[in-house]
């Protein structure tokens, strides 16, 4: 069980940590800091590079301790708060990735809250620490919390879609 719990780890959490680290920089065939930036504009939210990096950085330190198997419920719920995000994005596209939906980040949030719930394993920093296991209040908690915290970062960071200029809203038939 602990060799399928490490290799579960290492393979999410590097790819989540990948993600982060292609918003905000050239490597990994990321676009930099400015394509990030740009991509959360498109994407309709605020903040532009402050939001750019707030979510590679998420994605990378999540997904980093992911693979160690330090702080696990924190990690997992950081991760799940940032796919949260993305599977918002995605949503209105349907579920399968080969459309550009949701399939994806709905994977790596439910890994992620498998992870918080089964506990990292005993090949981990959390185990080596004396950490394991955490309390079950923690991992329920962190299950929780992390998409609703993503849920949250999207209703406060989106900002509704612009009517172009000279458009004007239909009036209701009398």
């Amino acid at each position: 069980m602990d060799a399928g719990l490490l290799l579960l780890r290492l393979v999410v959490g590097l790819l989540i940590a990948g993600h982060g680290v292609q918003k905000v920089s050239h490597l990994l065939g990321g676009d930099g800091l400015a394509g990030g930036t740009e991509e959360f504009r498109r994407d309709g939210f605020r903040g532009g590079r402050l939001t750019a990096v707030a979510a590679g950085g998420s994605q990378i330190g999540a997904g980093l301790f992911l693979s160690a198997g330090l702080l696990t419920p924190l990690a997992a719920m950081a991760a799940m708060g940032v796919m949260t995000v993305a599977g918002t994005v995605k949503w209105p596209k349907g579920l399968w990735v080969q459309h550009d939906g949701y399939e994806y980040p709905l994977i790596l949030v439910v890994v992620s809250a498998s992870l918080a719930l089964t506990g990292p394993g005993s090949w981990s920093l959390d185990h080596a620490l004396g950490a394991l296991p955490w309390p079950v209040w923690i991992t329920v908690a962190a299950t929780a919390v992390g998409p609703l915290s993503g849920l949250l970062t999207r209703a406060a960071l989106h900002r509704p879609p612009a009517v172009p200029e000279g458009v004007r809203h239909a009036r209701p038939a009398d």
